[in-house]
């Protein structure tokens, strides 16, 4: 398993019966996990001391209960790059902590080429990977559907001082958007993708990840430079073992270039236990 286990202003401080219990910056949250199915072990007052708990309503979704008036939103930072938090619908705080692997390995790939590195990010949302792939000296063009999160994206650049750095942003669906590029002959040296297991695009467009995945990725194959850097996929699907990505990967980025195909967990350690949350799943191809 890949873990992100170098966080300082991130921390997930326990979990069972179902949620977790998570320090972001200053402020603790307490959200539902579908994959904690084991019970809490340890003294349950310590639950109680958060800030903010999503409940998960019976008929779908759900809200939070405050327990203090938090601000709109605040910053955390990894290493050199920054963040803004903010408790939304869904449960979500706008940063996936566990991607810092990703991050790690994007930052490390990209450094490793003395030429420049063009990167396409898919399903880009509030651009943990974007930031990360801007920071390490690259040109990004950073592609989602939803115009709230994009937005969101160049904020996190500019809190992370990395404004002037050559970043498109593109509210679009991915799809449309890759056959674009294709179209216009544009050709991207790094791909990043993180797609939902279901979607709708900005004109009811419907993604469904199993039966669209692979065609996404073929398509991608014609705007990748004749000699790529590297290519990710993310997955929270949880049908969609490490092994799916890997044999996908294999089958459409092994057959044309010549590289090393890996996949894996991502996880984040609990610091209360000895267990690890596994947190979905990455397949990363990447160049020898």
């Amino acid at each position: 398993m890949w873990l992100a286990d170098n966080w300082e202003d991130y921390e997930l401080i326990d979990t069972g019966d179902g949620e977790k219990l998570e320090r972001w910056g200053q402020y603790i949250l307490r959200r539902p996990d579908p994959q904690v199915i084991w019970p809490i072990k340890s003294e349950t007052d310590m639950w109680e001391k958060n800030h903010g708990h999503y409940h998960r309503s019976n008929k779908g979704g759900g809200s939070w209960e405050f327990f203090c008036k938090l601000p709109e939103r605040w910053s955390i930072s990894y290493k050199d790059l920054s963040f803004y938090i903010k408790p939304m619908g869904f449960k979500h705080t706008g940063l996936f902590p566990e991607q810092a692997v990703n991050w790690e390995w994007i930052i490390q790939k990209i450094q490793t080429r003395s030429q420049s590195v063009r990167v396409l990010n898919l399903f880009a949302y509030t651009g943990g990977a974007t930031v990360a792939a801007a920071y390490a000296g690259a040109e990004v063009c950073h592609v989602d559907a939803a115009k709230g999160m994009v937005g969101w994206a160049k904020e996190n650049l500019a809190l992370s001082k990395l404004g002037d750095r050559p970043v498109r942003f593109i509210v679009d669906d991915v799809v449309k958007f890759v056959q674009r590029e294709k179209r216009r002959g544009r050709q991207y040296d790094g791909i990043i993708m993180d797609p939902p297991s279901y979607g709708r695009g900005p004109k009811g467009e419907i993604w469904k990840i199993e039966e669209e995945l692979y065609r996404l990725i073929q398509l991608c194959l014609d705007v990748l430079s004749p000699n790529p850097l590297f290519f990710l996929i993310n997955s929270y699907t949880t049908g969609l073992a490490p092994t799916v990505l890997k044999n996908i990967l294999t089958i459409s980025l092994g057959e044309k270039y010549e590289g090393h195909v890996t996949a894996d967990e991502i996880g984040i350690p609990i610091s209360n236990s000895e267990i690890v949350l596994p947190c979905g799943a990455s397949g990363r191809w990447e160049a020898k």
